[in-house]
C-alpha cells in the first residue's frame, strides 16, 4: 500500500487557482504529482546501496512548469506527438489545429492538457485528475471527458487514461517524464542500456512526421531487441538521437516495451503498456538553458523519455491503429512504470 499526502504546490497569476500537490509513497518509491497538467514533479528511487535519488528532469516550483519548457512530466492531449500541417478530417470535414511546432501540431496545441488545471480526487494508494475539454477546446471537435489516474504499488507507478467523446474526435494520451537514473541533474544519459521490444519503427521526414511506412528494425540503428549502450550506440551509428515511434505488439492487454538499466546505480526501470507504440526520446532539443531542480541544468541529451502512445499522425494514416473516439466509446489505457535494483 502506498500513502497519499496533499499540499498547497503555488498559485497560478491573476486568481487562475490554487495548484495542489499529492505525494504518493511506498517503501520503494515516492512520487510528487501536481494538479497542473497532472504533472510528475519528482520521482525518488533507491539505488542498490539504498540511496533515493530523484529520476525525473522537472523544477522545484510552479513557475518553472508556467514558463516555456518542454513538457516536463506532464499528461499530454488531446493528441499526443505530431499532426502534420495541424489538419485532419474526421467524417468528411476537415479540423485545422495550431501549429505549435512548424510545420506541424504538436502534443494537443498551444494549450494543451499539460498547460490547464485538473480537478483532483485523492485516492486509497494514488490520485485520479478529471477534466472536461470543452468542444473546439484547440480546434478539436467534440466535448471531451478525461480521467488521468495515478496509483502506487511498491516499485510500480501505474498511470490510467480514460476519456469519453461527445462526438468523433482523435484522443492519443500520454506521460511526458523525461527519466535520468542517474539522477536527475547528471550531465547525460550516455551509459545507460536501453532495450525495447519492437520489430519495426517508423521512419520520419525532416519535421519528424512519419513518411507511411512500418519500417522493420532489423540490422539498424532502430534494432534495440537486445540491450545496448546508449552513448556507445549513437556514436556508432553516428545519430544525433532517438525522437521515434516503435511499434509494439497491436495488442490491447498489457505487453512489456522497455527496459532502461543504469549500471553504475543499478536502477532499472521497465514500461508496461496497452498502447500500440513508444515514443522513444532522448532529450535532443534539451540546451541547458532551463535552471532545475537543485540548480540543475538540463543540456542536451541529459534525460530520456518513453511515451507510450498511439503512433504519431495516426489520423492522418489510415493503415496506423486508429485513433478516433466515438461517441459511446471509451479510450482506456494504462502504462506501468516498474523500478527495481539489478
Amino acid at each position: 500500500m502506498a500513502s497519499v499526502t496533499r499540499a498547497v504546490f503555488g498559485e497560478l497569476p491573476s486568481g487562475g487557482g490554487t495548484v495542489e500537490k499529492f505525494q504518493l509513497q511506498s517503501d520503494l518509491l515516492r512520487v510528487d504529482i501536481i494538479s497542473w497538467g497532472c504533472t510528475i514533479t519528482a520521482l525518488e528511487v533507491k539505488d542498490r546501496q539504498g540511496r533515493a535519488s530523484d529520476v525525473v528532469l522537472g523544477f522545484a516550483e510552479l513557475e518553472g512548469y508556467l514558463q516555456k519548457q518542454p513538457y516536463f512530466g506532464a499528461v499530454i492531449g488531446r493528441v499526443a506527438n505530431r499532426i502534420a500541417k495541424g489538419t485532419f478530417k474526421v467524417d468528411g470535414k476537415e479540423y485545422h489545429l495550431a501549429i505549435n511546432k512548424e510545420p506541424n501540431s504538436l502534443h494537443g496545441g498551444v494549450r494543451g492538457f499539460d498547460k490547464v488545471l485538473w480537478t483532483p480526487r485523492v485516492l486509497s494508494s494514488g490520485v485520479q485528475f478529471s477534466r472536461i475539454s470543452p468542444d473546439g477546446e484547440e480546434g478539436y471537435p467534440g466535448e471531451l471527458k478525461v480521467w488521468v489516474t495515478y496509483t502506487l504499488d511498491g516499485g510500480e507507478l501505474v498511470v490510467n487514461y480514460r476519456a469519453q467523446a461527445s462526438q468523433a474526435t482523435p484522443v492519443n494520451l500520454t506521460n511526458h517524464s523525461f527519466f535520468n537514473l542517474a539522477g536527475q541533474g547528471s550531465p547525460n544519459i550516455y551509459d545507460h542500456e536501453v532495450t525495447i521490444e519492437a520489430d519495426t519503427y517508423l521512419p520520419v521526414d525532416e519535421t519528424l512526421i512519419p513518411i507511411g511506412e512500418v519500417a522493420p528494425v532489423q540490422g539498424t540503428a532502430f534494432d534495440l531487441r537486445k540491450p545496448v549502450e546508449l552513448g556507445k550506440h549513437l556514436q556508432d551509428f553516428h545519430l544525433n538521437g532517438f525522437d521515434h515511434n516503435f511499434c509494439l505488439k497491436g495488442s490491447k492487454e498489457k505487453h512489456f516495451c522497455a527496459r532502461v538499466h543504469h549500471a553504475a546505480s543499478g536502477r532499472v526501470l521497465e514500461v508496461y503498456t496497452t498502447q500500440p507504440g513508444v515514443q522513444f526520446y532522448t532529450g535532443n532539443f534539451l540546451d541547458g538553458t532551463l535552471k532545475g531542480k537543485n540548480g540543475a541544468v538540463y543540456p542536451k541529451h541529459s534525460g530520456f523519455c518513453l511515451e507510450t502512445q498511439n503512433w504519431p499522425d495516426a489520423v492522418n494514416q489510415p493503415h496506423f491503429p486508429p485513433v478516433l473516439l466515438r461517441p459511446g466509446e471509451e479510450y482506456d489505457h494504462t502504462t506501468w512504470f516498474k523500478f527495481s535494483v539489478a
